[in-house]
């Protein structure tokens, strides 16, 4: 597959109705999806993704039960969008190929296959699905904090090889510093970069979303992720509101109306908001020790069910290794901290 034409210098991924679904537990409703997507095609953004927060498939004890099923909302999306693309993720072994055909037939354009980041080698089914079904392709070679950047770079390889025109630096934990986030995106710009473009996708867990998502594109990476309001998991994504404020005083060519955004963030996303997402406590030490950001609910709950600090579970997930898929075992750290206390 050959990577898509592009009309700016950045094409700018709106995530706020997926990743921001771990911030809303997964409540989205029709009505909300239908009106942000409206308000974001409006300003232009040429990309909104919408799904589970652990992507096709995701809802599930382990991950979090939807409010509405996903297909209605890929639909809703698309009969609203008028020029962005819906987009989906997909996690091999929690989505399947048979929920990316009905994602497809629901109206999804695109694909945007996740996998740890030294894991890559389970997505190439994914991506021959989508090839088959016409669909556009990105990679996310999540938690990028994990693994050096020449591994991360081979990892890519293995995406753009299956057929993934956009493998991205995905810092799930929101974990990495500029000198760090820089590093991998130059060593997959050197891998893939004549054949495929490169994404990044940041959280601001220690405040590094909007920072890296500008030395991003100073180095060469085309797509970049935002969410309204920072609607996502730990601290929430870098917001698409300020991505596009700040690049529009770089000069940097987006596509996107920066006052349709910012009327998009404060009156239609910030109403329905159940939480905002903040750095606060958990979310620092999410960063800071390098924990999945989709765990910070999942600890919430682990921690006040069995009386220890939110903070002491990240922390410790953090020194475990833990990575997404492991939700289930924050319930087992919480035991065995609340067992020492």
């Amino acid at each position: 597959m050959t990577r898509p034409s592009l009309a700016h210098d950045v094409r700018v991924v709106d995530t706020t109705l997926r990743d921001g679904s771990h911030a809303m537990a997964h409540q989205f409703t029709e009505a909300q999806v239908r009106d942000t997507v409206r308000a974001l095609d409006a300003a232009g953004v040429g990309v909104i993704e919408v799904t589970h927060g652990d992507g096709l498939g995701g809802s599930s004890f382990n991950y979090g039960f939807s409010h509405t099923d996903e297909m209605a909302l890929i639909a809703a999306a698309r009969e609203e969008a008028r020029q962005a693309k819906i987009a989906v993720l997909l996690v091999p072994g929690i989505g399947t190929v048979d929920d990316l055909k009905r994602a497809r037939d629901h109206g999804a354009d695109m694909v945007r296959v996740a996998t740890h980041c030294t894991e890559a080698d389970v997505s190439p089914q994914h991506f021959a699905a989508a090839r088959d079904l016409g669909m556009e392709t990105a990679g996310f070679l999540m938690m990028a904090h994990r693994t050096p950047p020449e591994n991360l770079a081979r990892q890519a390889r293995i995406m753009v090889d299956a057929g993934c025109q956009a493998p991205y630096v995905t810092d799930s934990a929101g974990a990495l510093l500029m000198h760090e986030a820089r590093a991998r995106f130059e060593a997959l710009l050197a891998e893939v970069g004549d054949e495929a473009w490169v994404g990044y996708h940041g959280h601001q867990n220690m405040s590094f979303g909007v920072a890296n998502s500008v030395i991003a594109q100073e180095v060469g990476v085309r797509y970049i992720d935002g969410s309204l309001c920072a609607l996502g998991a730990g601290s929430g994504n870098s917001p698409t509101e300020v991505l596009a404020a700040v690049f529009d005083r770089l000069g940097v060519s987006t596509g996107l109306d920066v006052m349709a955004l910012l009327d998009a963030a404060e009156d239609v996303v910030r109403p329905y908001l159940t939480r905002w997402p903040k750095m606060d406590r958990n979310a620092i030490v999410q960063g800071w020790a390098g924990v999945y950001s989709s765990f910070l609910l999942h600890a919430e709950t682990a921690a006040e069910r069995y009386k220890v600090p939110t903070h002491e579970i990240l922390r410790r997930c953090g020194e475990l290794g833990l990575v997404g898929g492991q939700e289930d075992m924050i319930i087992d750290v919480a035991i065995r901290l609340a067992e020492v206390r």
